[in-house]
């Protein structure tokens, strides 16, 4: 089976989430005999003739026309849409409506969810992450159910054996509250989790990559009078000193406006930590109730969920959880069967 990886520039410039699902979700099917390719973009049509399937991850603007083209050339492909949102599935509704109705009167006029609804209608079947993203896709554009098979994010089993002694003689730090993201925005509700560490008398480390954008000057601002808090620049997901500082601390805190999971979450999960997490987007699906989950919208509701899982001895079952559940062999598992039913349709 030859299956052509298909994403957007801004996945493989950040190198988030995104960049470490598709990476990792192709290193475990060359495993399993399945040959992998990247997109090349100055040998796209070479690349189409040669693979069976396409998997496109993103549908949003940015990959848009790859995957009309991919339409009009009658290739198959399947998405990982990447999508969430916090407003109710009416509203979705409401807006693809009306951009299907302005795509008609006024020539150039798109809205963003319309985009979503397109590529989500031409795939063959739609990935999501969380039961919430297939959720809101399916009830707020109208894609069939029978469309949708939820598969998880992953997390690389060497998080099982991180040894917390190398951030530990480092840093000279343990038993810290611990953060790992992008820093500026919005949706990573930064400056909210600064505020809320600002009011518990704790040591506490952010790692990640301060982008010049949004809240970043006001959170680094704020950060500076917290003499507990250490921030420390973004570190490569396969760096020892990351998973060092996973296994080193007690409690992983990730107070997003939402997060479909929240790869850092299960990382640090599997490492040994307690979770204190958002509870939009789908982290149910993932940390069931072996996780602290608080308000984003509430610095105060933060504040408690830490100060709660500060209270709490370490759970190992949580960690058993995602051992048993969502490490890469198993979603690359479930990822070839899917690619097995789109091909069949």
């Amino acid at each position: 089976m030859n299956i052509l990886f298909a994403t957007h520039d801004g996945v493989t410039l950040h190198r988030g989430g995104p960049f470490v699902k598709i990476t990792r979700t192709a290193r475990y099917l060359e495993e399993m005999g399945v040959a992998v390719k990247y997109l090349d973009l100055w040998n796209v049509a070479r690349d189409l003739r040669e693979c069976d399937l396409v998997h496109l991850f993103g549908s949003n603007f940015a990959v848009y026309h790859l995957a009309r083209n991919l339409k009009v050339e009658k290739v198959k492909f399947v998405v990982n849409p990447i999508f969430y949102t916090r407003r109710s599935a009416a509203v979705v509704r409401a807006v693809s409506t009306f951009d299907k109705l302005t795509r008609k009167v006024i020539r150039g006029a798109w809205w963003d969810y319309g985009f979503t609804r397109d590529i989500c209608e031409w795939s063959e079947m739609v990935l999501p992450n969380t039961i919430a993203e297939g959720e809101i896709i399916s009830k707020g554009m109208g894609i069939p159910r029978e469309k949708f098979r939820v598969i998880h994010n992953g997390v690389n089993g060497e998080f099982l054996e991180a040894d917390p002694g190398l951030f530990k003689k480092t840093y000279g730090l343990e038993n810290f509250i611990l953060t790992v993201g992008h820093m500026g925005p919005d949706r990573k509700n930064v400056l909210s989790l600064v505020r809320a560490l600002s009011r518990i008398d704790h040591p506490a480390v952010f790692i990640g990559r301060k982008m010049h954008m949004g809240e970043t000057p006001q959170i680094l601002k704020e950060a500076a009078k917290n003499k507990n808090l250490l921030i420390l620049e973004e570190l490569p997901n396969n760096s020892p000193l990351l998973a060092s500082a996973y296994a080193a601390c007690d409690v992983f805190l990730l107070p997003s406006k939402f997060e479909t999971p929240g790869r850092a979450a299960l990382e640090a999960a599997l490492a040994g930590a307690k979770i204190v997490i958002t509870p939009h987007g789908g982290t149910r699906d993932y940390f069931a109730d072996m996780a602290e989950y608080v308000d984003p919208y509430s610095v105060d509701s933060i504040r408690r969920g830490i100060e709660r899982a500060l209270d709490q001895p370490k759970n190992p079952a949580l960690r058993e959880h995602i051992k048993n559940n969502f490490l890469w062999d198993k979603i690359a598992r479930d990822t070839l069967e899917v690619y097995r039913q789109a091909l069949e349709r």
